[in-house]
């Protein structure tokens, strides 16, 4: 079963900093384009950052160039992104994506 499990959501103050988890399974995600994307309550989703092209490319939305980087562990079969300085802006559920496949999401909530 193809299958991407988010974890690390959680709550913190802003400036913090967060590492999101996405364990994909049932498949190589290194094969594939994956990204990050969130959806905030009440608004539409949004592309935060990904992966594509065999992996050759990388892109990062404007609003978060600069605090969150993404990574990925092959032998793991995990995607990472690390986000720092977060701001009440980020606050939104954060989910992995590759082709039709989705998590179930992460909550990420910045609030002081």
């Amino acid at each position: 079963e193809v299958q991407l499990v988010e974890s690390g959501g959680g709550m913190v103050q802003p400036g913090g900093s967060l590492n999101l988890s996405c364990a994909a399974s049932g498949f190589r995600f290194s094969n594939y384009d994956i990204f990050w994307v969130r959806q905030a309550p009440g608004k539409e989703p949004e592309l935060v950052s990904g992966i594509y092209n065999g992996g050759t490319s990388t892109y990062y939305r404007d609003s978060v160039k600069g605090r969150f980087t993404m990574s990925r562990d092959t032998a793991k079969n995990t995607l990472y992104l690390q986000m720092n300085n977060l701001k009440p802006s980020d606050t939104a559920t954060y989910y992995c994506n590759s082709g039709r496949t989705w998590g179930q999401g992460t909550l990420v909530t910045v609030s002081s």
